[in-house]
């Protein structure tokens, strides 16, 4: 039997947002897209460690999402780490903007995802910068909860 390139379900997960950011808000967006990218988003070769979300003009975009290029492409592949359009309502791009004015703020993607209609979204963040510490912490608490549970298995 063939093997299947495409993946029923893609969930593509940015792991070192929980470790470097706070999360404040979580909203989901669409994405423009152009030709061949959405072939590779449902590959799964999508990078969002770098990304990170802006406000221009009244619209946000989103900016350091890899998505690599399409191995079948032609001369029409598309741009691999090219700004991307988010779509959202007017009324949640208001509301998101104002919260963004707040110093040390920062939307940045968190995971993306091709929903039951079969359209890609961007789940975005409000986020607020770790300091050192606040990091030292988490890594301490994760210990924690993995020795607890090796304890209860064994």
């Amino acid at each position: 039997m063939a093997e299947k390139r495409f993946s029923d379900t893609i969930s593509i997960r940015n792991r070192q947002a929980t470790f470097q950011y706070e999360l404040l808000d979580k909203y989901i967006a669409g994405i423009m897209l152009r030709g061949t990218e959405i072939k590779s988003i449902r590959e799964g070769k999508v990078n969002l460690q770098d990304g990170y979300c802006y406000f221009s003009n009244g619209e946000i975009f989103a900016k350091g999402i890899n998505i690599t290029p399409y191995a079948q492409g032609t001369h029409y592949n598309h741009e691999a780490g090219r700004e991307r359009k988010l779509l959202m309502k007017k009324s949640e791009l208001k509301k998101l903007e104002s919260k963004i004015e707040e110093k040390g703020l920062a939307l940045i993607p968190i995971k993306i995802f091709i929903n039951d209609r079969g359209l890609a979204k961007l789940e975005i963040a409000v986020a607020r910068g770790k300091k050192t510490h606040d990091k030292r912490e988490g890594i301490k608490e994760r210990d924690i909860k993995r020795e607890l549970s090796r304890i209860k298995i064994g």
